[in-house]
């Protein structure tokens, strides 16, 4: 199975800076789960790994929608939360930035629907207690599945 147990914030942060770590130009993570699950967490992590300045706020782009962050690799931060579905997600242009050159990380990306692009992994941060995260990693298509086997790997 594709989990991994936090115990911790500083936990789910060093998960997801292993994977920024790993990420490739095109990459596209969507990631679920309720408030407070994690989510901004472990897209932090990824800033990390993917050598955003430590000096810029990694913050969830809740009103602005999105928030792009220069590191090794761009990072493209959505935050899905207000809108109510696909339809918003094309009048505002966002699909253009699923095929940049840059890593997409979407919270709340079972609001894109079918926008969701063919390859992707999904990101499940399940709370478990207070402190207690499950990240459940599924992939679909290649790349997402040597992520998922780097990463697991990685955190043995």
């Amino acid at each position: 199975m594709n989990e991994l147990s936090t115990s911790n914030a500083g936990e789910t942060f060093s998960c997801g800076a292993l994977m920024g770590e790993m990420l490739a130009p095109g990459d596209f993570v969507a990631l679920v789960g309720e408030l407070g699950a994690g989510k901004t967490e472990f897209v932090k992590g990824v800033a990390c790994g993917l050598d955003v300045p430590s000096d810029e706020p990694v913050t969830s782009p809740t009103y602005p929608l999105l928030n792009i962050h220069h590191g090794r690799l761009q990072l493209y931060h959505f935050d899905l939360y207000r809108l109510s579905g696909s339809r918003e997600i094309t009048e505002l242009g966002f699909e253009e930035y699923f095929s940049a050159q840059g890593v997409c990380l979407v919270e709340w990306a079972e609001r894109l629907g079918e926008l969701l692009p063919a390859e992707h992994l999904v990101v499940c941060l399940d709370v478990i207690a207070p402190d207690k995260r499950l990240l459940r990693f599924i992939p679909s298509g290649n790349r997402a599945e040597i992520l998922v086997r780097q990463l697991m790997a990685r955190c043995q």
